[in-house]
């Protein structure tokens, strides 16, 4: 892959010299980034990372990249392919994402509710829907194919879950979502303007799946959770969209922990990421089973 790269780059930008530098690692999960800096300019070169190719649907994810950066929210591409999953976006000069920047101020937080505000009124939808259980189901097939397992209990939690979900979580709607929304992912260049970035897992979804999601990622304790609740709702939850914030913050984990058990399972360094997911959905979908009446930090903290 990283040969792969190299000879990407050489051939967009006209440059048979050009070196794949790994020295300035920009982060990444699913996929690793790297800053370069070719012929003047900073770029964000993109390495797919494990399995990708089975994970994410890039044809799919070209088209909401660059619906994102129509609408003023993604930073700038300027290669996608499609097959390999390499990308080159212009590097944001000055700028530093928001797990650096504290995901918990009430400046940042503001930032956030009005990026996710914005997506989710998007006048251009995306031409796909991220279900959560359709893209579980995937992943567990994936793990099969890999001749991997999962956790002892994890038929009968699942289960749980989705009982919970399909007698609690009632009018879901679809809206354009970028559903991968940790703080990693929110960008702030030095002029405070913010942008949400890397749109694999982007479709239509309900909206309170990325609160849950900023949620859940940045730990947020309960003062921070409010203060983003009531900036992007405008006033307290209603009783039917906290138990959806609930309900995708245990489908959050479980989803996550098949996605962390894929690159596990094909060689990555993912066990502890895994673990920690596994046992915070453990101890919620317990917690919730018995009674609905803890509150959504408390299930954040759960880990």
């Amino acid at each position: 892959m990283e040969q792969l790269v190299q000879n990407t780059l050489r051939l967009v930008f006209n440059d048979e010299s050009i070196i794949f530098d790994k020295s300035r690692f920009a982060g990444g999960l699913t996929n690793y980034n790297y800053i370069m800096d070719i012929k003047g300019t900073e770029y964000v070169i993109r390495q797919p990372g494990g399995m990708t190719e089975q994970i994410i649907d890039r044809k799919i994810e070209r088209v909401n990249n660059t619906i994102a950066s129509e609408y003023g929210v993604n930073s700038d591409c300027i290669y996608f392919d499609e097959t390999t999953g390499i990308k080159i976006s212009l590097y944001i000069k000055n700028s530093q994402n928001l797990a650096f920047a504290d995901p918990c101020s009430p400046k940042n937080l503001n930032a956030v509710s009005h990026l996710m505000k914005k997506i989710h009124s998007a006048p251009k939808h995306f031409p796909n829907r991220f279900d959560w259980q359709a893209e579980l189901s995937k992943y567990e097939q994936i793990i099969k194919q890999l001749n991997g397992d999962v956790f002892f209990d994890y038929p009968t939690r699942k289960e749980q879950l989705v009982d919970f979900v399909q007698k609690n979580i009632e009018n879901t709607i679809l809206l354009p979502c970028h559903n991968d929304t940790v703080p990693e992912n929110f960008i702030i260049d030095d002029t405070g303007r913010t942008y949400l970035i890397d749109w694999e897992y982007s479709g239509m979804n309900d909206p309170c799946w990325d609160v849950a999601a900023y949620i859940l990622e940045s730990k947020l304790p309960a003062e921070a959770i409010d203060y983003l609740i009531l900036n992007y709702f405008g006033q307290p939850l209603t009783a039917g969209e906290e138990v959806k914030i609930k309900g995708f913050i245990m489908a959050q984990d479980l989803l996550w922990t098949a996605w962390a058990l894929i690159r596990h399972y094909n060689g990555d360094d993912f066990l502890d990421y895994c673990r920690i997911r596994y046992e915070r959905f453990q101890k919620n979908i317990k917690a919730m089973t018995k009674s609905q009446a803890c509150s959504i930090a408390s299930m954040v903290m759960a880990s």
